[in-house]
């Protein structure tokens, strides 16, 4: 990991994302972080827009190049989510807990999401993880309601929950390397909903219903469905016992 994070903050980009793959393509070292006040043109997960309010919320992409960027894909999306719980539980009192693979919620609603994009350039692996987080306002959603952190308190600024990001990044990364990801299947589970919890996973035009039992080691969500437990890999996940 970089020993130094170098943050570049701009007013106004089309993605956060995008800007760090086109470094991450020309040979950039690891240690960029993009953050944008605005963005206009946002990519969410499974290739879904994202928008966003005119200001005041969390987009922020950081580009890594880790030996294991391609080797263990199923890792990053842990140890990303966990990150970003860390940096938003430090910078307010808001109760957030997290989805499977690396949704952040507040009251069951979806607070935060991260989108992580990989590939191979001359100058090795790139690996590039985009955070975005709703500190000051909500975007309206005609298929869901979200929620937003100024509903709890004063949302904190910007940059520094992008700082936030950033230590907390170091933080689980270092628990990675000196205990290796079971340490963080376990953290993640404590920062979870319950086990037992109603779900539903979408993939394409099929939808499965169970109750949450659990990850595997390999970070395969755990559905327990007629008495059989099936694994998850892909799939859009929905809270169906409690708010959402």
């Amino acid at each position: 990991m970089p020993a130094r994070w170098r943050l570049e903050i701009h007013d106004s980009l089309t993605s956060t994302n995008d800007v760090c793959i086109g470094r991450g393509e020309t040979g950039e070292a690891a240690g960029l972080a993009v953050l944008a006040r605005r963005q206009t043109g946002a990519r969410g997960s499974r290739g879904r827009g994202w928008t966003e309010p005119p200001s005041g919320n969390l987009a922020l992409s950081v580009l890594l190049r880790p030996e294991t960027a391609l080797d263990r894909p199923g890792l990053w999306p842990f140890l990303a989510g966990l990150a970003l719980h860390r940096a938003l539980r430090q910078v307010s009192p808001a109760a957030v807990t997290l989805k499977w693979p690396n949704d952040v919620l507040l009251h069951g609603r979806k607070l935060a999401g991260i989108l992580i994009e990989r590939g191979l350039h001359a100058d090795g692996a790139w690996l590039v993880i985009g955070f975005g987080a709703n500190l000051a306002a909500a975007p309206v959603l005609a298929e869901r309601t979200a929620a937003c952190l100024a509903e709890a308190a004063p949302a904190p600024d910007a940059e520094t929950t992008a700082w936030a990001v950033l230590d907390a990044l170091d933080h689980w990364c270092a628990i990675w390397r000196d205990q290796g990801f079971e340490a963080l299947r376990v953290a993640w589970l404590e920062r979870a909903h319950p086990v037992g919890t109603t779900l539903a996973v979408r993939d394409r035009d099929a939808q499965r219903e169970g109750s949450f039992c659990g990850i595997a080691p390999d970070g395969a969500l755990l559905l327990s469905r007629d008495g059989r437990i099936e694994r998850v890999e892909t799939g859009d996940v929905l809270l169906l016992s409690g708010s959402r």
